[in-house]
């Protein structure tokens, strides 16, 4: 099938399914625009919890139908204090309903397209007849790394020899601290690692995957992988179309600003590359002394900072002394609109805890990056960020405070911004910077492997008929 033959696709239905989470949501959204793009009909099917944040009467996003189907519990049900209960309820009853809701349709759905935490949608797929893809919303790495280990193809660290290094084909040596915190003896995280472990002991049952990457990011993984037999398909970075200097973005938003204008304004009236930007996502909350230690970094540098300080549910950012003394250096916000943050010129680089949509945001955005990882993904992605890709530096840990300290955020600050290996780390962001917006652009790696995709789903569709 010809790459240009959206008219001959627009019968070709796809489902999308994931978890009514943001992280997930936003990357499968902006993947179904793409597709739509292409002439595919796009149904995204979420649980009814979704409905809480979007409107009661919203019957599509874009050009993405939206669906819903009840994942077993009450609608007001707190999914995020107990998230094992959550899962295990989706488990059992989301395979039931999904069916139910495809089988409610006149014609069949062509491929359906699921997050790697909902591994039974694969079932549900073969249950009817129709082929799956996932989308893998973490790098290749992660990918490989996760294959190897819950396949049981290499050594990893384990309770007797907790420092083992690994090495897995097309990858660098990771020392135990490096690796993801599930494959790792210490995990205790069993509800998340046993998801994963499901995921990677059945995908036999799935056609495509389609990584949230791109070739010229991580070309020597994604070529190990697909030569040792994999379909595994770069079509990222899938980031917000801002990043791009596109309006026309899909964006599913649980956070509110109070301040949205404050931080853009305030921004245009900084110097170029001058201000250090902060932000550790939506998952991570920062302690009164980790907020002390990262307020007393900043304000040794004297450089000016947009800090996104996160407040708990029901809670207020702490009052500290060092905050107020460093309140005319920069700004602190409970949001911002990060993508266009980090797409201002006045950012120099960005603190962050490398989680990997923050971080495909400010590879694509060209921005330098401070890795100040936790847990999951983070480890593993702070080490692509320094050895590999070369676009930033790491904080080390103070030993006894367990966290970082003002003198390691200051010495961070001054080598990205100012120190002898700046000018390279930046050149090398820039670069990077170049050869995301070519792999999504017109006949750019990614979007000629979304464009395969939509041409082996409609063959097979058509064939099928």
């Amino acid at each position: 099938m010809g790459s240009n033959n959206c008219q001959e696709n627009q019968h070709t239905k796809v489902l999308l399914v994931t978890l009514a989470a943001q992280g997930h949501l936003n990357p499968i959204l902006r993947l179904g625009n793409s597709l739509a793009s292409k002439g595919l009909h796009v149904t995204l099917a979420n649980t009814h919890s979704a409905l809480k944040n979007w409107s009661t009467d919203a019957k599509s996003v874009g050009n993405i139908h939206l669906e819903f189907f009840s994942d077993g519990l009450p609608i007001d049900y707190d999914r995020k204090a107990d998230i094992d209960r959550y899962m295990d309820t989706l488990k059992k009853f989301g395979p039931v309903n999904l069916l139910a809701l495809i089988r409610s349709h006149q014609s069949k759905f062509a491929c359906i397209i699921f997050t790697a935490f909902l591994p039974w949608v694969a079932d549900v797929a073969a249950e009817v007849g129709v082929p799956s893809a996932m989308l893998w919303i973490q790098p290749c790495t992660l990918y490989q790394i996760y294959h190897r280990y819950y396949n049981k193809l290499d050594e990893f660290p384990s309770e007797s020899s907790p420092d083992t290094n690994v090495k897995l084909p097309g990858l660098p040596c990771f020392r135990a601290e490096e690796l993801p915190s599930f494959v790792l003896p210490t995990n205790n995280s069993h509800m998340l690692g046993g998801i994963l472990d499901e995921v990677f002991h059945n995908m036999h049952k799935v056609k495509w995957v389609l990584g949230n990457t791109f070739m010229e990011l991580e070309k020597d993984v994604i070529t190990c992988m697909n030569n040792d037999g994999h379909v595994f398909w770069p079509v990222g970075p899938i980031v917000p179309a801002t990043v791009f200097d596109k309006k026309d973005d899909i964006v599913f938003d649980l956070f509110k600003s109070d301040g949205k204008n404050d931080c853009l304004e305030w921004l245009n009236t900084q110097k170029p590359s001058s201000v250090v930007y902060i932000s550790f996502g939506t998952l991570l909350f920062l302690s009164e002394k980790e907020i002390e230690s990262i307020a007393l970094g900043l304000k040794n540098t004297k450089q000016p900072f947009l800090w996104v300080i996160r407040p708990k549910e029901n809670q207020q950012v702490p009052k500290l002394d060092i905050l107020d003394e460093i309140k005319d250096q920069g700004l602190i916000v409970n949001w911002s609109p990060q993508t266009e943050v980090l797409s201002h010129p006045s950012v120099g680089c960005f603190l962050s805890h490398c989680g990997w949509n923050s971080l495909l945001e400010s590879i694509a955005a060209g921005v330098p990056v401070i890795a100040c990882p936790r847990w999951t993904d983070q480890p593993t992605n702070a080490k692509m960020v320094t050895d590999v890709w070369g676009v930033g530096v790491k904080m080390m840990n103070d030993s006894e405070a367990g966290f970082i300290s003002g003198g390691e955020v200051e010495r961070c600050v001054q080598e990205v911004m100012n120190g002898p290996r700046s000018d390279e780390l930046k050149r090398n962001a820039i670069e990077l910077k170049t050869a995301a917006r070519q792999a999504v652009s017109d006949d750019g790696s990614s979007d000629k492997n979304i464009q395969m995709f939509v041409d082996e789903v409609s063959s097979s569709y058509s064939l099928s008929e």
